[in-house]
């Protein structure tokens, strides 16, 4: 599992929440109150890129943006997760116990959208 760390996930959060190419300079602006020098900004990205999060445009000066959205990556890392568990059904079973009545709500909507999308097909 690709783990981030602060920053990464604070950049990483940023290029989110923008929702559009940045450069590097922008977000090192972006960052002031952390007093970030222009190389740590592109070090983090290049870390983020190498970890699959980030890509850039050939532009001068580059920009970067997410690869995918926030809702994605946190898709991925619940299905990577949860293929790391040694009895899915248990893991499932623990988090369908541990979450609220609206998420309960939300989750049998959307299994039973899916049946509908599969029928579909």
């Amino acid at each position: 599992m690709n783990t981030l760390g602060d920053l990464e996930r604070a950049v990483l959060e940023h290029l989110w929440a923008v929702g559009a190419p940045v450069s590097a300079t922008q977000l090192r602006d972006s960052f002031a109150d952390r007093g970030l020098a222009l190389t740590t900004v592109h070090t983090v990205l290049s870390r983020l890129e190498q970890k699959g999060f980030v890509d850039h445009d050939d532009a001068r000066p580059r920009q970067f943006r997410a690869r995918g959205s926030r809702e994605e990556h946190v898709a991925e890392l619940m299905h990577e997760v949860l293929g790391q568990a040694g009895d899915r059904q248990a893991a499932l079973a623990r988090f369908v116990g541990s979450v609220g009545d609206d998420e309960v709500r939300m989750l049998r909507e959307l299994l039973a959208g899916a049946g509908d999308d599969a029928a579909a097909r």
